[in-house]
């Protein structure tokens, strides 16, 4: 399916008989978005956040609508020290009140990853244990979860809707219409703090062994796992139901 067509097989989320009713937000603004997916979700809604090097528009969007709204942030244990130094700072100065720090369980790095190097051998595998499971066990709790994955980040997101479904979750990307200009200034207008790796040619920080500077005139997430075909961490992966976007993905919703 091209970026820009429909899919006639899938109905507007208005229609959806499981899923709250949201209005047409196409041409809604990251906050109008927001708050509608809020409103409709109520405490069902979490946001997921990285805490990295364009998160620091999401999180203050979201810090004016609601402080309260709980910040899931995966705490691998092969962050860099800067993001979670960042992640304290970021979220003391917004207010943030329910920023929740997601570890992999004891167990499951005992059983798949007990040197803690599997990272080296098998990326897929270690992202999994250390980022796929603790998601997953704390979505469970959630109908619905905010990202700030943007279109313009890399190919593979050139399509990427603003409201869609995967494993019978609704995923809401306030930002996906967005561009780099429009973030760069949001920051300047609120005198948001940057990362601090990004002055050093980190556009897109994940765990530490997997990321590296990146080229001028690459895609951002180009030193994401650089030299391999993986291109996604699997949290935006779709399941075995595999995702769906919901009608009017080319339009922009």
């Amino acid at each position: 399916m091209m970026a820009y067509d429909t899919d006639p097989t899938l109905s507007p989320i208005g229609d959806r008989e499981d899923k709250p009713s949201l209005d047409d937000l196409r041409h809604a603004t990251p906050q109008g978005i927001l708050r509608a997916a809020m409103a409709a979700f109520g405490d069902r809604i979490a946001l997921v956040s990285s805490f990295g090097a364009e998160s620091a528009v999401l999180l203050h969007m979201v810090s004016e609508i609601d402080p309260a709204i709980p910040v899931l942030f995966l705490d691998t244990g092969m962050q860099f020290g800067q993001t979670l130094d960042y992640r304290k700072q970021l979220a003391a100065r917004l207010g943030l009140a329910d920023v929740r720090d997601l570890r992999p369980a004891f167990k499951d790095l005992a059983a798949g990853d007990p040197g803690g190097n599997l990272w080296k051998t098998d990326t897929d595998a270690c992202c999994h244990i250390r980022k796929v499971i603790p998601l997953d066990l704390a979505l469970q709790g959630f109908d619905a979860w905010i990202t700030g994955r943007k279109r313009f980040q890399s190919v593979t997101r050139a399509a990427l809707p603003v409201i869609e479904t995967a494993n019978d979750k609704t995923k809401v990307n306030p930002l996906a219409n967005w561009t780099k200009a429009d973030l760069d200034a949001y920051v300047a207008e609120h005198d948001l703090p940057a990362h601090p790796l990004v002055q050093f040619g980190y556009p897109s920080i994940g765990c530490w062994p997997c990321t590296k500077p990146v080229e001028t005139g690459l895609d951002q997430r180009a030193g994401r796992w650089a030299g391999s075909e993986k291109v996604e961490c699997g949290i935006h992966t779709p399941g075995a139901d595999g995702a769906k976007d919901f009608d009017a993905i080319g339009e922009g919703l």
